[in-house]
């Protein structure tokens, strides 16, 4: 797609990291930005600008009743030099439907692909070049209304930044220790927990942060209506491999329909594997540990893209899922997710964007 898109290059560009194995998850981020402005009814033009700080009014609406939406995605640096995006399209496409529900304007998704394939471009050098490495990127919606009261903003930024990664998780690939969590509420039916809203995610800190002091690295939610049904982790989708079943919440619109969840599912099913989305209760998964039927479980997300679960702890005692060690059915799907990204695997699916040969 052809977009009239400006571009100004940085006069200062910035130190790359020197070392691919220590970069993390969000901690430099590249020259530019995409921007893009929304007032009297219509965006702006994109434009590509020099990587800045933004200037809000105190009284931004964005400060003060989190009218915000963001999303995740990545773009990697092939054996063969190509750069190429992973399923760009989703999640444009999902930027939108979180935008219906926080009452925010639409971005036209073939443009906001484009300018982002053009961002990457742009920052080609900023992808990083060792296996597990990408370039991380991170759209962002914000209400930008100078003025009080509770209503939907007239005016909005949405601005693009880019971020060399490397694992999500200092781990890698080992199994992480998550625990269930009975307490705290993440969402209920009818509210935001489909839509990747900051407040989503504000919402889990305590409870990520007291599971972190207690030796785990992630919660797992249960629905907050009854605190029965397994739902998901902070930042991924949760599936469990039962009587060699793959089970995984429903989109009932209390949790994220995930990229990468349906990345995985679209491959189960295309490889025969039965596939369960349905609740599943807290009860249930408990009995399966117990009785040996839970052989695996495991989150999806951009950012981890598989993450294998070693333990879940639920009232206070550690459940040991498998040997602790990563399984047959996660080390498939996350090669199989990663060779599709690195060209080693065939894209029969049509998930990759080229951005650069």
């Amino acid at each position: 797609m052809e977009i009239n898109l400006t571009i100004n290059r940085t006069t200062a560009p910035k130190q790359k990291p020197a070392d691919e194995n220590s970069l993390g998850f969000g901690r430099y981020f590249s020259d530019h930005m995409l921007m893009m402005d929304y007032k009297n009814g219509a965006w702006s033009q994109p434009r590509i600008e020099p990587y800045h700080r933004l200037s809000l009014d105190p009284a931004s609406s964005v400060l003060h009743y989190a009218q915000e939406i963001f999303e995740g995605l990545k773009a990697y640096r092939r054996a063969d030099g190509s750069i190429v995006m992973f399923r760009p399209w989703e999640n444009a496409k999902r930027l939108n439907r979180s935008a219906d529900r926080m009452c925010m304007p639409p971005v036209d998704v073939d443009l906001n692909v484009e300018a982002m394939r053009r961002l990457v471009e742009l920052e080609s050098d900023w992808v990083p070049k060792s296996f597990g490495t990408s370039l991380y990127l991170r759209p962002t919606m914000i209400a930008n209304d100078e003025a009080l009261g509770v209503h939907a903003a007239k005016d909005y930024i949405y601005y693009v930044i880019c971020a060399p990664s490397g694992s999500y998780y200092a781990t890698g690939l080992a199994p992480v220790k998550i625990k269930i969590e009975d307490q705290y509420a993440r969402a209920v039916k009818g509210g935001m927990g489909f839509a990747k809203t900051g407040g989503n995610y504000a919402c889990s800190i305590k409870a990520g942060d007291d599971a972190v002091k207690a030796g785990y690295s992630q919660v797992l939610w249960l629905d907050g209506e009854e605190k029965r049904y397994v739902q998901e982790v902070g930042a991924m989708n949760m599936m469990f491999v039962i009587d060699g079943k793959l089970v995984t919440a429903p989109l009932d619109g209390s949790i994220l329909p995930g990229v990468t969840r349906d990345s995985v599912l679209t491959i189960a099913r295309d490889e025969g594997m039965i596939v369960e989305e349905r609740k599943l209760s807290v009860d249930e998964l408990m009995d399966a540990i117990k009785d040996g039927r839970l052989t695996e479980a495991f989150g999806t997300g951009t950012a981890a893209v598989i993450s294998p679960v070693g333990v879940l702890c639920y009232h206070g005692v550690d459940h040991v899922i498998g040997d602790g060690n990563i399984g047959k059915v996660s080390q498939h799907f996350y090669d199989t997710i990663t060779g599709i990204q690195w060209g080693t695997v065939e894209d029969k699916y049509g998930w990759i964007l080229k951005v650069k040969d």
